[in-house]
């Protein structure tokens, strides 16, 4: 018996039929596949970068963008490392947050964060320093030793840990706590004599100082630290990126873009500072 294919065979093209419809399918299965590709190469060349309210080295512009020296440092390494930065504007708390859950994947911010151990690489490079002061109105004395904050009262920054100091100060029963959410409330209640001392940064301090023209309020040095771009271990690429940064600032130091590398020391600690915490 024969077939009605085999009666009508020009009716039912059947064989160009399926191999037109087999090269259609594959060519849309390449075209979303390369699709695909395209969207997580994009997606692994972008990098989440946190950044918090820390002027002038970082904070957000009346704009809503980020700015500051080590935003525009962090820009140029991004790039040279062949990067794009998605920059995410959050409070420090929550900063160490998504660093340790890998919300985000690099902080520029300071090295040896307790609250961090274990949780992130940093970067071999440190741009500079930050310097932590007591600072104190006209008439207060000056500390020179950490001991003369027994019996003051201590005005900090809500969030910061200081690295690890804020726990030890929460458990000196002589000294009394006071937290400003912010810099520019911390001087203010200052002024306000609300505090005997307040322990803050001296970047972001002596930029609403100098916005101010005050010159009522006075600093002691306490302790130094170093900068560096911290990354988040839970993204399973922090040691990739950790070398590609580092590679970037060596290659921008010799094209004369960025400031050379330091020689990092111990840095500076006020006489009486926690010893377990220098």
């Amino acid at each position: 018996m024969r077939s009605i294919f085999s009666v009508y065979p020009s009716a039912f093209p059947l064989p160009g039929l399926f191999q037109s419809a087999r090269v259609l399918a594959l060519l849309i299965a390449c075209l979303v596949s390369a699709q695909a590709v395209a969207q997580a190469g994009g997606a692994e060349k972008t990098l989440r970068v946190a950044y918090l309210e820390f002027p002038p080295l970082s904070y957000q512009a009346a704009d809503g963008t980020p700015a500051g020296r080590f935003i525009e440092l962090t820009r140029k390494v991004v790039a040279e490392a062949g990067y794009q930065p998605d920059f995410i504007y959050l409070p420090v708390s929550r900063v160490y947050l998504y660093l340790i859950n890998g919300t985000i994947d690099v902080w520029p911010g300071v090295t040896e964060v307790p609250r961090l151990e274990g949780e992130v690489l940093e970067s071999w490079v440190s741009p500079f320093q930050v310097q932590l002061s007591a600072w104190y109105r006209e008439g207060t004395e000056p500390l020179e030793h950490f001991d003369q904050l027994q019996g003051k009262r201590v005005i900090v920054i809500g969030g910061y840990t200081y690295g690890g100091l804020l726990g030890w100060l929460e458990r000196k029963p002589g000294i009394r706590l006071t937290e400003a959410p912010n810099h520019r409330s911390a001087v203010d209640m200052l002024k306000r004599n609300r505090g005997d001392y307040l322990l803050d940064y001296q970047a972001p301090v002596q930029e609403i100082l100098n916005g101010g023209a005050n010159n009522i309020v006075h600093e002691s040095k306490v302790r130094t630290r170093n900068t560096a771009w911290l990354f988040s271990l839970a993204n399973p690429r922090a040691a990739i990126l950790r070398n590609e940064f580092d590679d970037a600032y060596l290659r921008l130091v010799e094209k004369g873009e960025v400031p050379p590398v330091r020689e990092l020391t111990g840095g500076y600690v006020i006489p009486g500072f926690p010893e377990h915490l220098r």
